[in-house]
């Protein structure tokens, strides 16, 4: 599957104080092009270092129990596991986020919903680049003081958590979520709050954690009821709000896991040395032969790239490069043209020229990827020819020449489309058609 990655259209910027300092902080989240990653930003310390969200940089020690951190040389940020859930959750792979302490503002309520609902506001913005994964091929097992985790192959991202509490309002409660793209998070797992037992209160503050915590932004928990005026959003409310916490403490991978999850009492340090683990043993998929162009940013797809996409091959694969793809928009390919291209044999002996049927072929073809990257599973998907009107030659095209094709797309519906292609040799245009295609299973 052909996904692509996925920052925010604007900046946005979210205040509160902290839920464990209790200082007042600032957080904004600012746009990042392709294959930045998430990244933090401590705009408060000499420098402005940044702290990039990986494994790497993330703790794992029990006294970070509570809470999961990220530090980079002297620099570090706290409290991070709502904000990954939210990116994680959204869908968002690059993206930078400046925090002015440390630690970001704890969402008044103490779920994820006014992060995901900051987010959503400033916009989601595809990018020309296709999504980075972390895949399990498989299982995968932490077993520490009764404590279990577990990960295996899965098409998507499947989290199954049980929590036991021997407090009979907690109680033990299990839930199992497919945190796909249809909203499943945004609806069942981003409104569950924080929540902490009463009797806990007290060693909290003494370990000088939850200055910031209240009734408005955390579920208090006694041993007949909760002590909030609002009711729970849930019955397992509880548990949902570990899902919300193992989602984005495994973001610390860094990118999109692939795998079904099961929990079993995790925390913060656990859920954290797990994606440790995971990371340990897999790799990320990064798909082959995508490179960014440093000067424009763009996407650049070599021929490894093109063939996870499109069917064709020798000798009918007739696009060499792809150097720019702006989704639904614009696509630019090249073709190098030489001497031992099989058609030459024939057409003509003594006198090579490139058929113009096939140059409007390998038009088609860099259309064709624009057109596939815009569904899901290309690879079981042809673009079959539906017309080509207006077509124009204006020069012969030889052996030696690189043909440069850029196409903008007229119109989409459903699976059809219409395109205006171009094909340009030395910025000569040589050759110009409109296509009319459409996308078919196979």
């Amino acid at each position: 599957m052909i996904t692509p990655q996925v920052t925010i259209a604007r900046d946005a910027t979210f205040t509160g104080p902290g839920l464990h300092s209790g200082r007042p902080s600032v957080v904004r989240f600012r746009p990042a092009s392709i294959n930045t990653g998430v990244r933090f930003v401590r705009v408060d310390l000499p420098g402005s270092p940044e702290i990039p969200v990986s494994t790497q940089t993330a703790r794992s020690e029990q006294s970070e129990a509570r809470r999961t951190v990220l530090a980079q040389g002297e620099a570090e940020v706290q409290t991070v596991e709502h904000v990954l859930a939210t990116i994680a959750g959204l869908g968002i792979d690059n993206v930078i986020i400046e925090v002015d302490g440390p630690e970001p503002p704890e969402p008044t309520d103490g779920s994820a919903r006014p992060f995901v609902e900051l987010l959503l506001g400033a916009g989601l913005e595809r990018q020309s680049a296709p999504k980075r994964f972390l895949k399990v091929t498989r299982p995968i097992s932490l077993v520490e003081d009764g404590i279990e985790m577990l990960a295996v192959p899965h098409d998507g991202l499947r989290i199954s958590f049980t929590i036991k509490y021997s407090n009979r309002v907690i109680g033990t409660q299990h839930a199992c979520f497919d945190l796909t793209s249809d909203g499943t998070f945004v609806r069942e797992i981003a409104p569950a709050r924080t929540f902490a037992l009463e009797r806990d209160l007290e060693m909290l503050r003494a370990r000088g954690l939850i200055k910031g915590g209240s009734l408005e932004n955390a579920v208090v928990v006694q041993d007949d009821g909760i002590l909030n005026r609002e009711p729970l959003r849930f019955p397992d409310e509880f548990v949902r709000h570990k899902i919300l916490d193992l989602l984005g403490d495994l973001f610390v991978l860094g990118v999109p896991l692939r795998a079904h999850v099961v929990s079993i009492c995790s925390g913060h340090a656990t859920n954290v040395r797990f994606a440790k683990k995971i990371a340990a043993e897999m790799s990320a998929a990064t798909p082959k032969g995508v490179t960014v162009d440093t000067k424009t940013g763009s996407a650049v797809w070599d021929i490894n790239a093109i063939q996870t996409i499109m069917p064709h091959r020798y000798p009918f694969l007739l696009v060499d490069r792809i150097l720019e793809l702006k989704e639904r928009e614009r696509v630019v390919g090249i073709k190098n043209v030489t001497i031992n291209e099989p058609f030459f044999v024939g057409h003509f002996p003594g006198h090579p020229i490139m058929p113009a049927v096939l140059i409007i072929e390998a038009m088609a073809q860099v259309g064709g990827v624009l057109l596939l990257s815009t569904v899901d599973d290309p690879e079981n998907k042809l673009v079959y020819f539906m017309g080509i009107d207006n077509a124009r030659f204006r020069r012969p095209v030889l052996p030696g020449d690189q043909l440069r094709f850029e196409l903008e797309l007229v119109k989409i519906k459903s699976r059809s489309c219409k395109m205006h292609g171009k094909a340009f040799v030395d910025g000569q245009l040589v050759a110009e058609a409109d296509l009319l295609s459409m996308i078919v299973d196979r």
